[in-house]
């Protein structure tokens, strides 16, 4: 028999593991994501590429990641995550051992496939806490979900730096190493996993739930709201931080490391406290007003500002955590959509927020490239390229003006239903 949802106010234990399983996986790909940018001198000097070709192959990552974010949510709905998790793993895996290669093929190939592998792990892991957990804690589940992957993301910064650095493990062998420890992931996921749903799989009528999904403007508030909030630490740390602290802001090699690290520490923070408050006021809006506001402020202080050594490692934990509540919008459009595509609408937040994150990094690499007029990269052309973070965090201020409140304190929000 397939296991059901939980019932109001009570755990489901199966799923609950399942989902921490599933968490952890989203660990290690999240730690896979922000590792390029420690290692791209090596990758560089191994492929014999520049910075803006290795931040090229590390920015396919997020093409592959938006496209299968939007068919896992299909897949969950229509088969569940028993097939689907596992397979992200052994995708990420696959990828793993092809970038590490050695050769640009591979390496482009690799990105390709480890991106499309951690497009199921995030959608995965909330479709089986929506599954797990009471609804009353739902924005909780999502926020310690998230602050899963960017303990991941600060792991893939802090710890790798000087496990390629001190040469304990060549860059190509942590490669290797990081699969040999997702296929042990796959085997627990493919044992404990529940199914959902039993019997012949239904695949007739496929857009339908993109249809609901996609008819309902909130959808698409909540999806520009989370990509903006995004991009500042998909591309503006994990991309180009390395280069902004050693060649904007000259800051020692062996230091690099752990201040650009500071920002996804700060998701591991935010993230669960702000989901948590968000629940305990029975609020969405207002988390996301006040994250905007600190966002745009401390980015402002890092980026324009003369500042002490620990000022900018403050000041980066404090961005990281105020753009932990870019997990809001998750949890707001699972609730102004029907329950029956949640997958769905998970898969849809995550394509539109991921699409938006590769096209920002093309476009900031070019625009960094021309600020750079053939010189090398320095503090200026940083601050200048910031102005651009600086006016999507401001439009996603706007934005959130039009977003429905959907929290427990508020009048309930009916999903918006199609015939």
């Amino acid at each position: 028999m397939p296991s059901s949802p939980t019932q109001a106010g009570k755990l489901n234990v199966i799923f609950v593991v399942s989902w921490l399983i599933c968490s952890f996986f989203y660990f290690i790909q999240y730690a896979l994501r922000s590792a390029p940018s420690i290692m791209m001198t090596d990758i560089g000097q191994a492929l014999s590429l520049d910075n803006t070709q290795v931040a090229s192959i590390i920015g396919v990552y997020f093409y592959s990641y938006a496209i299968f974010s939007l068919v896992s949510g299909i897949l969950l709905d229509r088969i569940g995550p028993r097939l689907v998790a596992p397979l992200g793993i052994i995708l990420v895996a696959v990828g793993c051992l092809l970038f590490g290669s050695g050769y640009v093929f591979g390496a482009y190939v690799g990105r390709l496939l480890q991106g499309a592998g951690s497009g199921l792990a995030f959608t995965s892991a909330v479709f089986l806490a929506t599954r797990g957990f009471p609804k009353e804690w739902l924005a909780s589940a999502v926020g310690v979900t998230q602050c899963f992957g960017m303990m991941g993301g600060f792991m893939g910064q802090a710890v790798v730096s000087p496990v390629i650095n001190q040469q304990w493990l060549t860059w190509q062998t942590f490669w290797f190493v990081s699969a040999a420890g997702l296929a042990l992931v796959f085997m627990a996921a493919l044992a404990v996993t529940p199914r959902t749903r039993e019997g012949k799989v239904d695949w007739s009528n496929l857009t339908a739930p993109y249809v609901v999904v996609l008819k309902n403007p909130q959808s698409y508030l909540c999806a520009l709201i989370a990509a903006f909030m995004f991009a500042p630490t998909n591309i503006g740390d994990f991309v180009w931080g390395t280069q902004f602290l050693e060649q904007g802001l000259n800051v020692p090699h062996d230091q690099v490391a752990l201040r650009v690290a500071m920002i996804p520490l700060g998701w591991v923070i935010g993230c669960p406290i702000l989901g948590y408050l968000s629940d305990f006021i029975g609020r969405r809006k207002p988390i996301i007003f006040a994250a905007l506001v600190v966002m745009m402020v401390s980015g402002y202080a890092i980026t324009a500002m003369q500042l002490s050594n620990t000022q900018h490692y403050v000041l980066g934990l404090i961005f990281g955590m105020a753009s932990g509540a870019a997990m809001i919008p998750y949890t707001v459009i699972k609730e102004v959509n029907p329950d029956y595509v949640k997958g769905t609408a998970t898969g849809v937040i995550n394509f539109i927020v991921f699409v938006f994150s590769a096209l920002m990094t093309n476009v900031m690499g070019l625009l960094i490239h021309r600020l750079a007029g053939g010189a090398g990269l320095s503090l200026p052309v940083f601050q200048q390229a910031w102005v651009v973070f600086l006016g999507i965090l401001i439009l996603a201020l706007v934005l959130t003006c039009f977003v429905k409140e959907t929290g427990s304190g508020h009048t309930p929000v009916v999903p918006l239903e199609q015939d």
